[in-house]
């Protein structure tokens, strides 16, 4: 599995599923015996790689999902919304130049402003391809070292994005159990290391929560 994973992969899918689930992960490691093999010990083994997997499979579809809904709030795909006449995002001389750009690749004819202005949906679908074939010829991450970092950078914010619930879920679900688990041991002893253990996982939980509680946003 790991020999098919490439870079964008990694960094935008897996990073982002490593950090959604550190306190989960760090539990497992710091809650579980590994001084001796047993079931516990392979459970552990076997359960981390799983999570981690899962969360990133997981990221990536709420992330395109949230993705969509964002589009349809601001008004539509950035790509597309930007090259509209309507938009002064660029100057019309610099989206003149992209509409030419995109016509010499897609062999379509550039839509005109009033031709836009009276069927939005046939202008974007210009934008669209071209963003298309733009995308299908920029994939040499060697070559297109700027764009693809900037593509990294997205997909890891989206894909974190998507696991913002989820990972605020389950560091309420550790919080209450590791309570329940102290709770049973009080008064609590500083020398019993079952005990300063959960308190390291609390601790763990409540500071993850606030960064992707605040760190974590639409806006990002």
């Amino acid at each position: 599995m790991l020999k098919n994973l490439d870079a964008y992969s990694i960094r935008a899918r897996y990073y982002p599923a490593l950090l959604a689930t550190i306190p989960g992960l760090a539990a497992l490691a710091i809650l579980i015996s590994w001084s001796r093999f047993g079931l516990t010990t392979v459970v552990a083994s076997t359960a981390i790689p799983v999570l981690v997997f899962a969360s990133a499979d997981i990221a990536r579809r709420i992330g395109k999902r949230i993705e969509e809904r964002i589009y349809e709030e601001t008004g539509g795909k950035p790509s597309i919304t930007m090259l509209r006449y309507s938009d002064d995002t660029f100057d019309a001389a610099s989206k003149e130049q992209y509409r030419a750009f995109y016509a010499s690749k897609i062999n379509l004819p550039i839509p005109t402003e009033e031709a836009e202005q009276a069927k939005v949906k046939a202008g974007d679908a210009f934008y669209d391809r071209g963003g298309a074939w733009l995308r299908e010829n920029t994939r040499d991450a060697k070559k297109f070292a700027v764009l693809f970092a900037e593509n990294v950078t997205y997909g890891f914010r989206r894909n974190l994005f998507g696991l913002k619930w989820p990972a605020l879920t389950l560091n309420l679900a550790l919080v209450l159990l590791c309570g329940v688990l102290l709770d049973r041991r009080m008064p609590i002893d500083t020398d019993d290391d079952t005990t300063m253990r959960l308190i390291v996982v609390v601790a763990l939980a409540v500071v993850h929560s606030l960064y992707m509680g605040l760190g974590v946003s639409k806006r990002a």
